[in-house]
């Protein structure tokens, strides 16, 4: 029976060919006026499917993204909830909020106050938090065609140009940066590409955060960890990005 449906398909064929060609016979004014129907048919089709295709809708490219966000982080230590930020949490909302003393730095003052690096088309921020002090920053950016590769080259090109520190400021806040210095990125499934740091602040003691950056494809990942312990209580602290996090979320860009 399988064999048989490309016979009666060609046999259709055939008739229907053979049909036409007796109308032909017949009548060759009526053979022309046909093609021309035919050519007209096939004409209006394309229209319609290119007008359809025009009209359609592109996809949201901030709604895609939502789609590549872990929700929650399983651990065997505390399990992490992943949330958003508190309005107006942030030092600084966008890029053009931040200026720097150094404009090499910007990417690295960008990856420490969970912005996106470079020329996104689309981002989100989220926050990591399992009850404990360390909080865990992910900023999750796509981008078109080349612009993730230039972004992660800036944050490299920043973070070997920035080791004697920087400074950011906003119209909220001023942050000293006396050191940055780059570390070995852990290897991630999927990722064409990693960068990680760690960047000192002189506040209370020294507040030491770290920051790991995956690219996979057009879409980029930012982990940025701090402990806000240090900050608060007035002492020194070292906040380093937590494994469960990074390999939890980087399996959905994998």
């Amino acid at each position: 029976m399988k064999r048989a449906a490309p016979a009666a398909l060609s046999l259709i064929s055939v008739l229907s060919l053979a049909a036409l060609t007796a109308c032909g016979g017949a009548d060759e004014g009526s053979d022309a006026k046909t093609t021309d129907q035919a050519k007209a048919t096939a004409t209006a089709s394309s229209s319609a499917s290119a007008s359809a295709s025009a009209t359609k809708p592109a996809a949201d490219p901030a709604k895609e993204l939502a789609k590549l966000l872990v929700t929650k982080v399983k651990s065997d230590d505390n399990d992490y909830s992943v949330h958003e930020p508190a309005s107006g949490d942030a030092m600084a909302t966008s890029q053009d909020q931040l200026t720097l003393d150094k404009k090499v730095c910007a990417p690295m003052a960008y990856a420490t106050n969970y912005l996106p690096l470079g020329d996104p088309e689309a981002s989100l921020v989220r926050i990591a938090d399992n009850g404990r002090t360390v909080y865990t920053y992910i900023t999750l950016a796509s981008y078109s065609a080349g612009k993730a590769e230039a972004a992660m080259k800036g944050l490299s090109e920043a973070a070997s140009a920035c080791t004697a520190g920087y400074t950011a400021k906003s119209a909220k806040a001023s942050t000293t940066y006396s050191s940055v210095k780059k570390e070995t990125a852990p290897a991630a499934t999927g990722a064409d590409e990693s960068i990680a740091t760690v960047s000192t602040v002189p506040y209370k003691g020294t507040q030491t955060m770290r920051t790991q950056t995956f690219r996979f494809n057009d879409t980029i990942v930012n982990y940025f960890s701090i402990d806000s312990g240090g900050f608060i209580n007035g002492r020194s602290s070292e906040a380093t990005v937590p494994a469960d996090v990074v390999k939890a979320q980087n399996a959905k860009l994998g």
